[in-house]
């Protein structure tokens, strides 16, 4: 009796974490062991869009509304990387029209995130430099405010009609993801146009002599969507982190196969550690901004702080926007190291070996 009750609760158990490795196989963004790219495409997309359901439903019940407006951002980010790879399967104005689509719908979200920004931007000045700002009454003021504005604007940044339209709008993006038919072969050279058209794209975009710091902030803005274009690519075609279709152990590949799988992690993290150097760089602008009085959300008064408190965190900003600008462009040319030709080729012999 003893026995039959133990054996009955270890396979309830194990049953549970196949389940659990399942569910984690099906909403992996990469490729799984085995899958081919077109049936790799169509799950993540489907993945990603039944992800930001999930948080729209649940946001401000199981899920606090400030988690759910970030994952379901980042959900669209990553769907909207991985409909530029289908767009020589799908037709360009199809995608085009999807991608704007989903541009609209992060828009939607975007107030909340930009009012935590400012705050965390601020913060992260005061920490790097706490014997100047941290006991300054106009700092102090400053990041009051910007609390207050940010716990305002959480508490309204999933209205029930914005909630509603977006829920419409992704499901049905949903159904028409479903009767997708890519077209061209399954291998990578299905993608290799899309490929090699965003990296060039990116490789173009690095900001080499722009003048004019408004030029140059938007310069540096363009290259970092390019930038995080180029590490969700990365991440849909890399296999070498996927997860085991079982939780019990699986042999080992062998060394070299692995080492040459890996180049597209590589370039993934590469790019994503990039991508947050830029990101730091944007929203230092964005503080900057707020603090010239330009930019403010609506209904938001100016900041009040005082002409020396703003120039001492303007002269800050500024200094730390131009090493991380200086830094970013080093790790951006090793980055784009390679021309495009020879790169296309290095993610192709990666994808054969990974397969």
């Amino acid at each position: 009796m003893v026995i039959g009750v133990g054996l009955a609760l270890a396979r309830a158990e194990l049953d549970r974490r196949v389940s659990r490795a399942r569910h984690e196989r099906e909403r992996h963004f990469g490729l799984l062991e085995g899958e081919g790219l077109a049936q790799g495409l169509k799950r993540m997309a489907l993945a990603q869009l039944e992800l930001a359901i999930e948080q729209l439903e649940a946001a401000g019940g199981e899920i606090p509304v400030a988690v759910a407006v970030h994952e379901t951002r980042k959900a669209l980010k990553r769907l909207r990387a991985l409909l530029v790879l289908v767009e020589d399967g799908l037709g360009r104005e199809e995608v085009a029209r999807e991608r704007t689509i989903l541009r609209d719908a992060g828009r939607l979200l975007a107030r909340a995130r930009d009012a935590q920004v400012r705050l965390t931007t601020l913060d992260g000045l005061i920490e790097r430099a706490p014997r100047k700002l941290a006991y300054r009454r106009g700092v102090v003021r400053l990041r009051a405010q910007l609390g207050a504005e940010r716990d305002s604007v959480a508490e309204n940044a999933l209205p029930t009609q914005t909630r509603a339209q977006l829920l419409l709008v992704l499901r049905q993006m949903h159904a028409r993801v479903g009767a997708w038919t890519l077209r061209g072969a399954d291998g990578v050279s299905a993608v290799e146009p899309a490929l090699l058209r965003r990296y060039r794209r990116g490789r173009r975009a690095i900001p080499h002599d722009v003048r004019g710091e408004r030029k140059r902030a938007r310069a540096f803005h363009e290259w970092r969507k390019r930038v995080k274009d180029l590490r969700y690519e990365a991440e849909i075609l890399d296999r070498s982190g996927a997860p085991a279709a079982s939780p019990l152990p699986v042999p080992r590949r062998r060394k070299r196969a692995r080492g040459d799988a890996r180049y597209i992690r590589r370039v993934a993290r590469r790019a994503d550690d990039l991508g947050e150097l830029l990101g730091e760089e944007h929203d230092l602008g964005m503080l900057a901004e707020r603090l010239r009085g330009e930019g403010e959300p609506d209904g938001a008064d100016g900041v009040h702080v005082g002409r020396r408190t703003r120039r001492a965190l303007l002269k800050l900003i500024n200094n730390r926007r131009r090493r991380i600008r200086r830094e970013a462009l080093a790790r951006g040319r090793r980055l784009y190291r390679r021309p495009p030709a020879r790169y296309l080729k290095r993610v192709r012999r990666a994808f054969a070996r990974a397969r």
